[in-house]
């Protein structure tokens, strides 16, 4: 008997995207209790019993609606109703001073996946996004103007995470839970068009697909997989050149201003990230007024960046250093 086509998907997109795995491997599967997650969860312990892994079900409790810690208590007997081998819920902390309640839930919720694959000593933490999820980034990145970097969409790999079903559509996890008869939990947030990326999946997507034709989603995945690999790229001449301007104080000026200008703000962008100015609140306008501070300058005193960093120049040197509220006057 063949598997319906919405599991066989997302099984296929699990076994591919976790084909250099040794046996005995040790994985951690982010599951919120959605289908997305859900489904992942599911292939991938049956995945599991075929090579020899070790699956670990995480779930995080966020704190943020009423009843958050029973529902993670229902997503944890539902991650041992699936078989995996060993179950962790944790509470995450969202309180992050620079952030917005977005940001300060996502970098409280990587906090805690980091520790929970330490812990375990995993090999890789698995995310559930899909090619909606894909889509939707790209399409807010060219709404937003934010250039290559936000156009080329989440990366399938990075650090120790993974995201296996980045060519899978949301509505064949859907389909793929229903199939096996898993509950899923449809979390308010993403029903909420206070969101940006609610309205945009709920009413811009379709809309497109509409007035263009079906594929959009498709297309959307397509182009962030096109341009990826040339940001990977630039990022790698960044992080060279980053390396030759770096002085004792920050960043040499004389070196900056000789780099070509994808390279340099690149640069730029990095150093101020690292100075622990938010990735995910720090545009491209930034960026820009810093790149003003070495290509244009003309005496201005700083640039004050999100997440309480300043970027100035001092004696031939491009400095980033954090403040406090009392020194952004």
């Amino acid at each position: 008997m063949s598997l319906h086509p919405s599991l066989a998907a997302v099984r296929h997109a699990v076994r591919r995207g976790l084909a250099d795995l040794e046996p005995g491997a040790r994985l951690v599967v982010a599951c919120s209790g959605g289908a997305d997650s859900l489904a992942l969860a599911s292939a991938t312990v049956n995945e599991a019993r075929q090579q020899g892994w070790y699956v670990i079900g995480a779930t995080v409790d966020h704190g943020l609606q009423e009843g958050s810690a029973e529902h993670a208590e229902r997503v944890v007997a539902q991650l041992v109703t699936l078989g995996v081998d060993e179950t962790v819920s944790a509470r995450a902390s969202v309180q992050a001073p620079g952030l917005g309640p977005e940001a300060a839930a996502r970098a409280g919720r990587y906090a805690l996946l980091d520790q929970i694959r330490e812990r375990f000593e995993a090999e890789a933490v698995l995310l559930g996004h899909t090619l909606d999820d894909q889509a939707e980034t790209v399409l807010m990145g060219l709404a937003r103007g934010s250039g290559g970097r936000a156009i080329a969409g989440m990366r399938r790999e990075f650090e120790h995470y993974r995201r296996p079903l980045l060519d899978v559509a949301h509505a064949d996890t859907v389909t793929a839970c229903q199939v096996e008869g898993l509950q899923t939990w449809d979390d308010p947030h993403n029903l909420d068009p206070a969101f940006t990326r609610v309205r945009v999946r709920r009413r811009v997507l379709p809309v497109l697909e509409e007035e263009l034709g079906p594929g959009v989603t498709e297309a959307l995945g397509r182009t962030a997989d096109l341009l990826r690999g040339d940001m990977e790229l630039l990022d790698e001449y960044a992080a060279q050149a980053g390396a030759e301007a770096t002085v004792e104080a920050g960043l040499s000026l004389d070196v900056l201003a000789r780099l070509a200008p994808p390279i340099r703000t690149r640069v730029l962008r990095a150093a101020a990230v690292e100075a622990g100015a938010p990735a995910g609140e720090t545009f491209h306008q930034h960026v820009l007024a810093v790149d003003a501070l070495v290509t244009a300058w003309h005496g201005q005193k700083w640039v004050d960046l999100p997440g309480h960093v300043r970027a100035s120049r001092r004696d031939g040197v491009l400095r980033f250093d954090r403040v406090t509220g009392t020194d952004r006057g």
